[in-house]
């Protein structure tokens, strides 16, 4: 059973990201300020839940929240400052856009760099922990998903649709075919023998 907060008397927010590891496109990251007590039976990490049911979910984390934000941070960004630095930078920007401020972030993982003063919890596997980190994942993961799969429309090579940006086989046999897209993060070891695609 998840737990529905860190504290008793601290408005926390929960905040995850998605797609770190990907070849392409964006990461993106969400905060979710539940309500105090708040019970979902089936919230969970979105690791473990369908697509479907994160679909499902994801519809009631929206109505029930009292503050939720997804924000995004692209390829060319992540290009620029890193994909670690893009991690924080999403979260960040998740967290302002948020109708209010929390007093406690809870964070999925185990770094974070500070923002706005803003107290915070690094949390391994907080997905799996706390309904408001589970919520924060499965908005970012949908989230980027859906944008994975629009882009995905205008270069079905890659099969986005199917493999959401990761380093899948089909994926890098696409990159060996066909190149890189405007997408792609130019940083990151797109194939393994490092071709003439990074020159």
């Amino acid at each position: 059973m998840l737990k529905s907060s860190f504290t008793k008397d601290k408005i926390e927010a929960g905040c995850d990201e998605a797609g770190r590891g990907c070849l392409a496109g964006p990461v993106v990251a969400a905060a979710v300020i539940l309500p105090f007590k708040y019970k979902h039976k089936l919230l969970n990490d979105s690791k473990q839940l369908s697509e479907k049911r994160r679909l499902e979910i994801r519809r009631d984390i929206e109505r029930d929240a009292l503050h939720w934000a997804v924000s995004f941070v692209d390829n060319n960004e992540i290009d620029e400052v890193n994909i670690l630095n893009a991690s924080y930078l999403a979260m960040n920007r998740a967290v302002d856009k948020l109708g209010r401020q929390p007093e406690l972030l809870l964070i999925d993982g185990n770094r974070y760099k500070p923002h706005n003063g803003i107290p915070f919890e690094c949390i391994i596997k907080g997905d799996g922990k706390f309904l408001s980190i589970a919520a924060a994942s499965i908005l970012a993961k949908t989230y980027r998903d859906e944008y994975m799969e629009e882009i995905g429309l205008s270069h079905p090579e890659y099969a986005w649709h199917q493999n959401r940006g990761y380093p899948t086989i089909h994926h890098r046999e696409a990159i060996r075919n066909f190149g890189l897209t405007h997408f792609h993060r130019r940083t990151f070891r797109q194939l393994p023998e490092q071709l003439e695609l990074f020159n």
